[in-house]
Order: C-alpha cells, then sequence, then structure tokens
C-alpha cells in the first residue's frame, strides 16, 4: 500500500506498509540489481491543508560483486525516510518535498522510496574492508592464499640496488 488516499487521513494518521518488487516500473533506471523487493513502512499524516508528511523507513538486499576480488555478494540495505508531499509551491523548496497535484485524491509513496533507494545503494560493494583482491598478473584470488608470481620491482629504485 504506498498509494493512499487523501480521504483516509481524515480519520488520523495512517499506517503504510507495502514493497516494490525488482521489476517494478518506479525502480526502472536503478543501477543496481536487487535481490529481493524493496520492504517498505512507514506513517502518513496530514499536517495542514493539502500537506502530508510521511516518515517511513525502506529495507532490501543488493546483489553484485565484490569489487575488488569479484566474489558474488548480497548486502543489505536500510534507509529512513522523511517525506513532505504538498500542492503548495513555497513548500517544495525542501529537497525533502515532493509536488502533488492540486486536484490530487491520492499521495503515491513511491517516488520518495526510489529516490532514498538510489540515494542509500552503496556505487561499489566490496565482501569485506581488508579484502586484498586479484592478483593484477595472474588473477589469483589472494584472499585464498599468495600467488606464484615475482614481487613486481619498480625500475626507479634499481639505481639503489647497485
Amino acid at each position: 500500500m504506498l498509494r493512499i488516499d487523501v480521504r483516509e487521513l481524515a480519520a488520523g494518521p495512517v499506517e503504510t506498509r507495502g514493497e516494490l518488487s525488482p521489476d517494478d516500473p518506479a525502480l526502472e533506471g536503478l543501477d543496481a540489481r536487487l535481490g529481493a523487493p524493496v520492504a517498505v513502512q512507514g506513517r502518513l499524516q496530514a499536517i495542514g491543508a493539502e500537506r502530508f508528511f510521511w516518515q517511513g523507513s525502506l529495507r532490501t538486499v543488493v546483489e553484485g560483486e565484490c569489487r575488488r576480488c569479484l566474489t558474488p555478494l548480497r548486502a543489505p540495505i536500510q534507509a529512513e525516510i522523511s517525506a513532505l508531499f504538498s500542492t503548495d509551491p513555497e513548500a517544495l523548496d525542501d529537497p525533502d518535498a515532493y509536488a502533488l497535484a492540486s486536484e490530487a485524491t491520492a499521495v503515491d509513496l513511491a517516488p520518495a522510496v526510489r529516490e532514498e533507494l538510489l540515494l542509500s545503494v552503496p556505487r561499489f560493494i566490496v565482501c569485506s574492508e581488508d579484502c586484498r583482491g586479484l592478483c593484477p598478473h595472474c588473477g589469483t584470488n589472494l584472499n585464498t592464499g599468495l600467488c606464484a608470481c615475482a614481487p613486481a620491482v619498480d625500475p626507479r629504485w634499481q639505481g639503489l640496488r647497485s
């Protein structure tokens, strides 16, 4: 339930719960491979004439490969979301504000979820901070052991060897 009828808010805040599947059109263009639906929950409330505040959270899993050693992995993503939905143009100066049409009958939370997900997904993921990566010469995963390559010698230091 990520689209809430504003008439429901007349009785008070509305608890929101729902999920977006990885292939949902709202997530189109996301530069990450999702390994689970985006689970969303929160609370939407009216805070004045044609102004609605939503506070919620999202949870999902991103699939990818370690940037250093190319090991497949899954990284959990969690984020808190605060968003203002309004028909008032002055309220839209806030970076967390989303425009509603003046005759809107529903608040769609998907754009706020998408934006927060875009900001929360790491550009690069690693299996661990101390990942040693791959040998640049033979491609051996240096986390599992040493390779048989000779240590690289910088020719600029050869003069000092003599």
